[in-house]
């Protein structure tokens, strides 16, 4: 529809999804991805950070074409849908990097590697810089975990164009008002979406108790839809251009 020269997208249905995690188990957690994404029936599903290994510093890296991604791919397939999957990948040199790959029918790609990396991440090299990722029209500005902190990863996403922040993170228990409070701040600087996976259940890095939570949030600061702490659960948004 265009008025006034404005051209309306076609909504965009966004899932964000805090599934069981095994622990280096990637053949077992690519089942989990797979059946979450015929279940969120969303055209783009957002999963928390290193989520096909769990939050395991020592995982080994995998590569876009590790057939073990291929029920995901499949899944993708069946239903149209763009998974955002976290993973360590092997990248350039030997570098290592903590990143998003972007998984949909025609197959894996890496769409953005973390840019702030943690001390304890010392083995992962950060990423170049901020990456946006469009579907049907939608400009899904991507993150991972500490890069929420930063208004300046923010603000630099932004300059890219973006209609969403779209962010994969592992928090503590304790920690459970971060993911709000950072996504109410890209709101208020940005005026944008904002979809968090969050991830929940116990993993590593010390990360005994996780504060999963996954939330939408609308650009008037409103939230959408949230999961509570357990792990399991998937929680889905419709995103519309205002008139």
């Amino acid at each position: 529809m265009v008025a006034g020269g404005f051209v309306q997208r076609q909504p965009l249905v966004i899932a964000v999804a805090q599934p069981r995690i095994t622990s280096y188990d990637i053949v077992s957690n690519a089942a989990v991805h797979a059946d979450t994404v015929r279940a969120a029936h969303a055209r783009v599903v957002v999963f928390p950070e290193l989520s096909l290994t769990g939050y395991e510093l020592d995982a080994p890296a995998i590569t876009t074409d590790d057939p073990r991604l291929t029920p995901i791919v499949k899944a993708c397939a069946d239903r149209g849908t763009t998974a955002l999957v976290g993973a360590p990948v092997q990248g350039e040199a030997g570098r290592e990097h903590i990143a998003m790959l972007a998984i949909d029918s025609v197959g894996p790609r890496v769409a953005y590697r973390k840019v702030h990396v943690h001390d304890s991440e010392e083995r992962f090299s950060p990423g170049d810089g901020p990456a946006v990722l469009e579907v049907d029209g939608w400009r899904l500005g991507l993150a991972i975990c500490r890069d929420t902190r930063f208004a300046e990863h923010d603000a630099a996403t932004a300059a890219l164009g973006m209609d969403v922040y779209v962010a994969a993170v592992v928090d503590h228990a304790r920690d459970a008002h971060v993911s709000a409070e950072r996504a109410q701040r890209v709101i208020a600087d940005r005026g944008v979406w904002v979809a968090t996976a969050s991830f929940a259940g116990c993993t590593g890095g010390g990360f005994d108790q996780t504060a999963g939570g996954s939330a939408i949030w609308a650009p008037d600061g409103g939230i959408l839809a949230q999961a509570g702490p357990e792990p399991g659960k998937i929680i889905r948004a419709t995103l519309r251009d205002y008139a």
